[in-house]
C-alpha cells in the first residue's frame, strides 16, 4: 500500500493495509486540522474501517480524501502498490 498527502509527506509504502492506514493517521493527526477533521480522518481511517477500506480499494483502485490546512485542500490518497509504482 501507497500512503500520501500531497505537498506535506512522501509517498510512503506498507505491507499491510491496517499499517498504512494508521501511518496515515499518525500523519493527518501531526497537522494543524480542525477537530472536526480530525474527528472525520479518525473515524474514517480508525481500526474499524479496515473492511470498508479495503473495499474501497478493491472497488475503485484508490481511497481519497481532502484535507483543508487553513483554506488549502490537501489530497490524501492510500493506493495499492502496482505497475510503475516507484520502488
Amino acid at each position: 500500500m501507497i500512503t500520501e498527502v500531497r505537498g506535506v509527506a512522501a509517498p510512503a509504502r506498507f505491507s499491510r493495509l491496517a499499517d498504512a492506514m494508521a501511518a496515515l493517521l499518525k500523519t493527518l493527526d501531526a497537522l494543524p486540522l480542525s477537530p472536526d477533521q480530525q474527528g472525520y480522518f479518525a473515524e474514517f481511517l480508525g481500526p474499524s474501517e479496515l473492511q470498508s477500506i479495503g473495499h474501497r480499494l478493491a472497488t475503485h483502485g484508490e481511497v481519497r480524501a481532502l484535507a483543508f490546512l487553513d483554506p488549502t485542500p490537501t489530497v490524501v490518497r492510500l493506493y495499492p502498490v502496482g505497475p510503475g509504482t516507484p520502488q
